[in-house]
């Protein structure tokens, strides 16, 4: 450590309520500055006050990336000093937790790390800037889960942000911003240039109790957060900016994870908006690792060619018990997409979606078992997937082309399909208002009405069911109001 990290005062004001959970909760921040001159972070005293929450709650010791010889001008690479800046903090973080401020400024940087008990803060005038130099994004393994890239056979260029095996871990900031400069990799992409599948904007691995909160993400490469093989993680008040004509900038991808809270979140996106997954075909299977337990709620959505809520198309692991609420979308491909295909196996269940506002979309609910993308020529064909318990309720739709698009398995019907208290306005349009093949279920209060296979029969509930219990990702567990104050020798 020596005199990398300054010494910080912090100070708990205020703890709220502690409830069954470990982790969960919200973080803002608000840093007031004191200026000793005009070069950035060389003050007599600089405070910087936040709320947090996690197992760690108020980090002890706190450094500013301009310690380690930071410069955020836009130009000089800063890979090393964030490598060094994680290195040393790592040596602290479980005496009391550290916490990385990026100051004001626009620092360009190649991938880098992050450790445990640690707390990565964006001012709000910080730009994180992904290197454009693809030979400086390492090749790592592909996910083993999938087998391979997701562009291409083989490994894939590392992600911007990694963290693997942690826990306790918060990427916040006063909005500040992380902009992976993805036109060069998307351009690259299209024009077949690239060997390797491109990298995330951040990714999460084997993790837990992850916080990821007031920031925005602009521009990713391709993914922009993927949490994968991870629990307890929180999504809050993230803005993600893409081109609508930017290949697979998807928003927020779980993928085998359990106990994920998503909220408040506003996303534009060239793919879908939140697309859960768990592995592809006889990879996904053998990992065998579900997404279960997960929150959607008070996202804003546009995805002109994809949708707003994904389920799949790779789910060989399994998605289980979701639960989407309060969700806006404009001018987007599809309210929920269902993808999957036999040799996936697996299963889709317990999904549960109401309060739903869409405005101009080629369908609102659209399910399909015909999803024939596969890793290769391994997949088991017997491995055929299960879908069922699918409920919809409380939809108001405009401008829509069709009001679904649902088509099953044949021998293996997409079944339990719930569809109530839905308004959709179509359109005038040479195609079918209701497309369904394979798939069974019921519906009421639906306009226009549903194909026969979702018509109501006697005896049948005329609303569908949303779960009331809460889930422990929903339970706040701790909030502090934190004050560090740097104080220079």
């Amino acid at each position: 450590m020596g005199q990398s990290i300054r010494r910080f005062h912090a100070s708990k004001i205020v703890l709220f309520a502690v409830l069954a959970a470990s982790f969960i909760g919200n973080a803002g921040c608000r840093p007031n500055h004191r200026r000793k001159g005009g070069d950035g972070w060389r003050l007599a005293e600089e405070v910087i006050d936040y709320t947090t929450s996690g197992a760690g709650g108020c980090r002890a010791h706190v450094a500013s990336l301009t310690d380690f010889g930071g410069v955020g001008d836009g130009v000089t690479s800063n890979t090393a000093a964030f490598a060094a800046a994680v290195s040393s903090l790592s040596q602290v973080a479980c005496q009391g937790g550290a916490m990385l401020v990026v100051p004001a400024g626009r620092w360009l940087t190649g991938p880098f790390n992050l450790t445990s008990h640690f707390t990565l803060f964006l001012h709000r005038d910080a730009i994180i800037l992904a290197n454009q130099d693809i030979c400086a994004w390492p090749i790592i393994d592909p996910l083993p889960s999938y087998g391979r890239g997701r562009d291409l056979p083989g490994g894939r260029y590392s992600n911007l942000i990694t963290g693997y095996n942690l826990t306790d871990v918060v990427i916040t900031g006063d909005n500040g911003t992380i902009n992976g400069q993805g036109q060069t990799w998307w351009d690259k992409f299209q024009s077949k240039e690239l060997n390797f599948t491109r990298g995330y904007l951040i990714e999460i691995m084997y993790s837990s109790q992850i916080l990821i909160s007031n920031i925005t993400l602009i521009d990713s490469p391709s993914w922009n957060l993927h949490p994968v093989y991870s629990s307890d993680v929180v999504v809050s008040a993230v803005t993600i900016l893409a081109p609508v004509y930017s290949p697979n900038t998807d928003g927020i991808n779980p993928d085998s994870c359990s106990n994920v809270r998503i909220e408040d979140c506003y996303i534009v996106s060239g793919d879908d908006c939140i697309a859960i997954k768990s592995g592809w075909d006889e990879y996904g299977i053998k990992f065998n690792m579900p997404s279960q337990h997960i929150l959607i709620r008070r996202l804003t959505c546009i995805s002109p060619t994809s949708a707003v809520i994904a389920l799949g198309s790779e789910m060989s692991g399994g998605i289980h018990d979701v639960r989407a609420e309060d969700i806006t979308a404009i001018d987007s491909e599809s309210g929920v997409r269902i993808k999957t295909a036999v040799g996936r196996g697996g299963y889709v269940r317990d999904i549960f979606v109401r309060r739903m506002n869409l405005h101009t979309m080629k369908w609102v609910f659209w399910m399909t078992g015909r999803y024939r993308q596969h890793p290769d020529e391994g997949y088991d064909p017997g491995a055929v997937p299960v879908v069922e318990g699918i409920s919809y309720s409380d939809v108001v739709a405009e401008n829509v082309t069709m009001a679904a698009k649902l088509q099953g398995i044949p021998g293996a019907p997409f079944t339990g399909i719930c569809i109530s208290n839905v308004t959709v306005e179509v359109i005038r349009s040479k195609n079918p208002i209701w497309d369904c093949t394979d798939v069974e279920g019921v519906s009421a209060s639906v306009s226009p009405p549903p194909c026969a296979q979702l018509q109501l029969k006697r005896g049948e509930p005329e609303s569908c069911p949303f779960p009331e219990d809460a889930l422990a990702v929903d339970s706040v567990a701790q909030l502090e109001q934190c004050s560090y104050r740097r104080i220079n020798p």
